[in-house]
């Protein structure tokens, strides 16, 4: 696991036991340059599992090569720049009138520029020092990106995000249904994504949740329930980003308004304090209010099909290959793919309407422009993606903001700025 050292690590933990009667682990590694970090949840890690009973091998270490060798699947889960860096995602573009967000628009765009690289380094390092057929499974945000490059450079790689799992099991909730009877039509993009039929026992109940939760799914999603009404699908968390962005960008610059980046900096010292008792041998509660849930499930259950090569279906970031119209074969996108031994493979969908589709094709270019950017270093090419971001797409204020996010970011942009290295 690269980014071992994080705070969501005992949640991946704890999902490995879960699921031992389809992949027995024989050894984990947790890998992390922080040291302080990977000795608090190294050690909580190896009181939980052993809590569990389970007879694997446990190791910490920041030597990349010793993490890899041998490894049948790279779990990477990094942040290049910590909290800090996201702070500047998040508050950076506020100043230029545009939102600030550490996955979408200007910020999402600067974190594709740090992380990109060192993610096609290790996809690197797998090919030469893992197993056989080893797989880089992908957590890493902006996970569409990143997966856009590994899978462009021929990497066994596949793309994981929580929304569709965590709608899953809304879904069930609302309908008091168990959700893993619930078969979602979860098509688009990485954090653009909207689901478009939700089938029990091949009914459609999404009508009826629409109807009977609007209110409801209106809080959940940010998105109006007038809004929800005229799609007739219930959009990703991160589509009210593009649907009520003047919103968001009053209340991103109202006083007293903080990032993401200040909230989970203080939850997570709280996190890694507890970490650190010695009695603690169980998740803490308070790790429920980092985020990203059900990630873990979503991750152990995609490593364990591709392991014993089941052949269920679950909803991955993997290449289009002809499954949803309208976008070229080697595109990545987010929808439900059929995972075995050889892969995750996508499963025919039906094609977006019009106000689906150019939000995609829109996207997906300047998907493809960040990752031309991350890769080449260039100033110019870094502007034409910030162009194409349908969030900020003027200029000059691309060539502002670009120029202001590569100042901000020059530690960790060597392809950019050479004299770092």
């Amino acid at each position: 696991m690269v980014g071992g050292g994080s705070t969501y690590t005992p949640e991946l933990v704890d999902s490995l036991c879960d699921h031992e009667d389809r992949m027995v682990v024989d050894e984990l590694v947790l890998l992390d340059p922080d040291s302080d970090r990977l000795e608090a949840v190294g050690g909580l890690a190896d009181r939980m599992l052993r809590r569990r009973g389970w007879a694997g091998e446990l190791a910490t270490t920041d030597d990349r090569h010793r993490a890899i060798d041998g490894a049948d699947f790279v779990i990477i889960q990094l942040r290049v720049g910590g909290q800090a860096a996201r702070h500047t995602d998040e508050t950076l573009p506020i100043g230029y009138g545009c939102l600030g967000q550490e996955t979408t628009g200007p910020g999402g765009l600067a974190k594709a520029l740090r992380t990109v690289p060192l993610v096609l380094e290790l996809a690197e390092e797998t090919a030469r020092r893992g197993a056989a057929g080893a797989w880089v499974v992908d957590f890493t945000n902006p996970v569409g990106i990143v997966t856009q490059a590994l899978v462009d450079e021929g990497h066994r790689a596949v793309g994981l995000c929580n929304v569709a799992i965590h709608v899953q099991r809304r879904i069930g909730h609302y309908l008091e249904l168990d959700p893993d009877g619930i078969e979602l039509e979860h098509v688009g993009l990485n954090h653009l994504t909207w689901v478009r039929s939700a089938r029990v026992d091949g009914v459609d109940r999404l009508p009826e949740l629409l109807g009977r939760f609007g209110p409801e799914l209106e809080l959940e999603s940010g998105v109006p329930v007038g809004m929800l009404r005229l799609l007739g699908a219930l959009p990703s968390y991160y589509l009210h980003y593009y649907y009520c962005l003047r919103h968001d960008l009053a209340e991103q610059s109202a006083p007293g308004w903080r990032s993401r980046a200040e909230v989970v900096a203080a939850l997570e010292a709280e996190l890694l304090a507890q970490y650190r008792d010695p009695s603690l041998d169980t998740k803490p509660n308070k790790l429920s209010y980092r985020g990203g849930a059900f990630y873990s499930e979503a991750a152990v259950r995609l490593m364990a099909s591709l392991h014993a090569g089941t052949g269920d279906v679950q909803v991955v970031d993997v290449r289009n290959d002809g499954s949803l119209p309208g976008l070229p074969d080697d595109a990545v996108v987010e929808i439900p793919c059929t995972v075995d031994g050889s892969g995750a493979h996508p499963l025919p969908q039906r094609a977006l309407p019009h106000e689906m589709a150019g939000l995609v094709a829109h996207c997906k270019a300047y998907e493809r422009l960040a990752v031309e950017a991350a890769l080449s270093g260039s100033r110019e090419v870094m502007i034409r993606a910030l162009v194409a971001n349908p969030l900020v797409g003027q200029y000059p204020l691309a060539e502002r903001l670009a120029d202001s996010l590569l100042a901000a970011n020059r530690h960790f942009l060597p392809r950019f700025f050479p004299d770092t290295r």
